[in-house]
């Protein structure tokens, strides 16, 4: 029997993350153990509190999971969840004993309609509640307990039961919105009353726990939080079923940022919390939504003129947090239809471009008239713009090409380039003939941009069809993109890639020297 006793300071919010439980079980959700252990391990370095790992006893995997997070966690408490029975609980410890800090977490459905599942009477549970927590406590000194529905159970019997499970030995009682059904004010006023009303209620932690049906899930667990919760249980992205959970994202910017009428800390580094988001999406295969909120790609994106003009004068004009705390970059000011002259001349001059008052009031005219037929305007587009009139020779032009694919791999790509006038010749493999192309520029015009996009559209219809390729490349923040068409997609492919990489040499040569140069894309944190 381990002792490691939960006291924490008043002004304390416990984090507790449950993305790799209820985030997990979101349909289409599921992680591998490798992704898990990343997961899990992200977590612990950005200060999580606790970490739900997962549900021991619902398979081998599972159990596997979480034994090897409690063996590797260095700072957080690991958590498993478990039934209200014997089996479920002592899996759930065989799984978590192994932790720095283990927990219990059991749970059974009290509402009326839960406790018809297991056609329980009221008398029934409250005996099921009393001996499965004591069973737990005798295998751990750190036990959670859940009334599952609880914000739809009865008052009389939900204080019955917290009552009877914090006798049993349960160091905290978490108290869940199940099917997102409560609100603000009621959430507040739960916590308060049991608080007030249940014996021993002072001596333990009280959760939350709140799903996002009706989209008020950061507002209940704020809410409750304010009614004396001192733990959140939440998910990175808000991942979980139906309409997700409280995201942790939300609540620890909102305990930062209104720290006048939330005055309580969490012990999370917010600066990695855009890496782990984007982490959580690409494994869980849940994109984030363009305007969710804090990790969302338009969350710091300013397009409208009045906005972006704001922003180059204060930048606390329209941000209430800084990028940079949440471990972006830098704000972003995406050219569109709603740009101003303002934003247009900054980006000019980033660009290395300084022009004249008539000049800008030109190139913004056309610079209009292009954002009208496009959604985003891009760097090279204004370069573009301003540089119609001249002429700009291709560094960088292909002059044969040569490409062998079928069934068995590697595919190879035999090229000859003409770089300033130099003929160069390469025979490269990659994983296609695409990748076996790109492969052979790379390797005979060496450089570090990142492909950012590849894509491919018929013009006509037949298997003689042109086909119009499209490649954006990056390179230190400096986008570009190139486009080609040919009736031999490779050919097509290669043509694109190397207007893309001759645009980007123009973007070197115009950048103004030792400028912090970004593009007008969004403006990721590492990646």
């Amino acid at each position: 029997m381990t002792t490691t006793p939960d006291t924490r300071p008043e002004n304390r919010v416990l984090i507790f993350d449950t993305t790799l439980r209820d985030g997990e079980q979101s349909p289409g959700a599921t992680m591998t153990h490798a992704e898990k252990l990343e997961i899990a391990e992200l977590l612990d370095e950005m200060g999580v509190d606790i970490i739900e790992a997962g549900f021991p006893i619902a398979s081998e995997g599972d159990f596997k999971a979480v034994s090897e997070i409690a063996k590797q966690s260095k700072n957080a408490t690991i958590c498993g969840l478990a039934r209200a029975n014997y089996k479920d609980i002592d899996r759930c410890w065989e799984a978590v004993k192994h932790a720095r800090s283990p927990r219990i977490h059991t749970f059974i459905g009290t509402s009326p309609l839960h406790r018809a599942i297991p056609n329980l009477t009221k008398d029934e549970m409250a005996q099921r509640i009393h001996d499965t927590v004591t069973h737990a406590r005798n295998l751990c000194d750190n036990v959670q307990w859940s009334p599952m529905d609880a914000t739809r159970t009865e008052w009389d019997y939900l204080a019955r039961v917290v009552e009877i499970a914090i006798k049993a030995g349960a160091t905290t009682i978490n108290i869940p919105d199940t099917v997102g059904y409560t609100a603000p004010m009621e959430s507040a006023q739960l916590i308060r009353r049991l608080i007030a009303e249940v014996p021993g209620a002072d001596e333990i932690i009280f959760a939350t726990h709140c799903h996002n049906d009706l989209g008020m899930a950061t507002a209940n667990s704020l809410a409750a939080v304010e009614g004396g919760a001192r733990q959140i249980e939440c998910t990175i992205n808000g991942l979980g079923e139906r309409a997700g959970n409280t995201a942790l994202e939300e609540v620890v910017m909102a305990l930062k940022v209104r720290h006048d009428i939330l005055p309580w800390d969490t012990g999370i580094d917010t600066r990695k919390i855009m890496n782990i988001s984007r982490r959580v999406a690409t494994v869980s295969g849940f994109p984030v939504q363009f305007n969710k909120a804090i990790v969302g790609k338009n969350a710091f994106a300013h397009e409208s003129g009045i906005h972006q003009d704001g922003m180059l004068k204060n930048a606390e004009t329209f941000e209430i947090m800084r990028p940079e705390d949440v471990g972006l970059s830098g704000t972003s000011l995406p050219l569109g239809k709603h740009s101003g002259r303002a934003a247009l001349r900054s980006k000019l001059k980033e660009l290395g471009f300084e022009l004249a008052d008539n000049q800008l009031n030109d190139t913004f005219v056309r610079f209009k008239d292009l954002a009208d037929r496009k959604k985003e305007v891009y760097d090279d587009d204004l370069i573009a713009l301003v540089r119609q009139n001249e002429a700009v020779s291709d560094r960088v032009r292909l002059k044969s090409l040569k490409v062998i694919c079928g069934t068995e791999g590697p595919q190879h790509a035999e090229m000859t380039l003409t770089i300033d006038d130099e003929e160069k010749s390469v025979d490269a493999t990659g994983d296609g003939p695409v990748d076996a192309t790109f492969n052979a520029i790379k390797a005979l015009f060496p450089h570090e941009a990142r492909l950012q996009l590849y894509q491919v559209a018929a013009v006509t219809e037949g298997t003689d069809a042109q086909a119009t390729v499209s490649v954006r490349l990056e390179e230190d923040g400096r986008i570009a993109t190139g486009q080609s068409a040919d009736t031999d997609t490779v050919v097509a492919s290669a043509k694109a890639y190397i207007n893309a990489v001759n645009r980007l040499l123009v973007r070197r040569e115009k950048t103004a020297p030792n400028a912090d140069v970004k593009g007008v894309g969004y403006m990721d944190a590492g990646q």
